[in-house]
């Protein structure tokens, strides 16, 4: 194990390709920053009754060498020890700073002592910061933190304080992100919700280049976004923009369309592939536009697993 179990895109990402959640936990929404733009719910035990859920959690456990040592170092295993997942985030604009700023907050069972330990004896430094130990890097900027044995946070330490400021508080987050958060949270297993554009958002360097997030193309009219994903032996990912005006939405849905069907063409030799380029929806309401795809479980799962790499012998 390294420092780097303590940033906080690791321990999001430790969890958050788990998917799944149902009604986001008042107490971890408590603790969100109140200028939050960007909102995401994860239920890992959701996922644990959903065949395909444990298909993402197995994969999870074999492929994640940061997490390995993790738990072999203290014992924590996210797809048994945590419950439910909630990374929110206020970074907007270009500025390199804003790169891995937010938080993270975990429900689960967590045993702060040994965490502690394994990560000062690979570098982390801790901080006592109101009664609270904050699990730092050795640089000092982001940190992990243990409300309680069941309470979590992470994220950059601005964050982590301010969040644990907020304790004794109530829910401090605009009341249009709350509205969003109630419908998606309640609906879907897993959520994201955006109450700015997409375009102003700072993506990590890594992030792919996604025609309209650059501030081009059609997509660059979204003013919001929400999205969920619905488990079940019919795996259903809905999502939902609001544009601009009704002829920005019209726009917008048929380069979506047109999008789903470059896709089915380039998918003609994966049936399992073209079956979900052919099961996209698209409808328009005035200027928000409506998105959703399906498939089977089992089909989803054989469409993921990883393609065996054929080398042609060399005559």
């Amino acid at each position: 194990m390294n420092a780097r179990i303590l940033t906080t895109s690791t321990l999001a990402l430790a969890v958050v390709a788990v998917l799944p959640a149902n009604a986001a936990d008042p107490q971890l929404l408590n603790l969100v920053m109140p200028d939050a733009k960007v909102l995401v719910g994860v239920n890992v035990d959701q996922a644990k009754t959903s065949p395909f859920g444990q298909y993402v959690l197995s994969q999870m456990q074999t492929q994640d060498q940061e997490m390995k040592k993790l738990e072999s170092q203290t014992g924590f295993d996210p797809t048994r020890d945590v419950h439910e997942l909630l990374v929110a985030t206020s970074a907007v604009g270009n500025s390199a700073s804003n790169d891995q700023t937010g938080l993270f907050l975990a429900r689960g069972s967590f045993d702060a002592a040994k965490v502690t330990a394994a990560a000062t004896a690979d570098q982390a430094i801790t901080e006592n910061y109101k009664g609270v130990t904050i699990i730092e890097d050795p640089k000092g900027t982001h940190g992990v933190a243990f409300l309680s044995p069941t309470l979590a946070i992470g994220g950059d330490i601005a964050n982590v304080k301010s969040a644990i400021d907020r304790q004794a508080g109530g829910p401090t987050i605009s009341a249009a992100l709350m509205t969003q958060v109630n419908q998606w949270s309640n609906s879907q297993d897993a959520w994201l919700v955006s109450i700015v554009p997409p375009s102003t958002l700072h993506a990590p360097a890594t992030a792919p280049n996604v025609p309209g997030l650059n501030g081009t193309g059609a997509f660059n009219t979204v003013q919001s976004a929400a999205g969920g994903v619905k488990f079940g032996s019919l795996v259903v990912v809905t999502g939902q923009a609001q544009s601009d005006n009704a002829q920005d939405a019209q726009q917008m849905g048929d380069a979506i369309k047109m999008l789903g069907m470059l896709a089915q063409m380039q998918a003609q030799k994966d049936p399992a592939a073209s079956a979900l380029a052919q099961s996209l929806q698209v409808t328009t309401s005035g200027s928000t536009v409506n998105v959703s795809i399906s498939m089977p479980q089992d089909q989803l799962q054989q469409l993921l697993k990883p393609k065996p790499n054929v080398r042609r012998a060399v005559r």
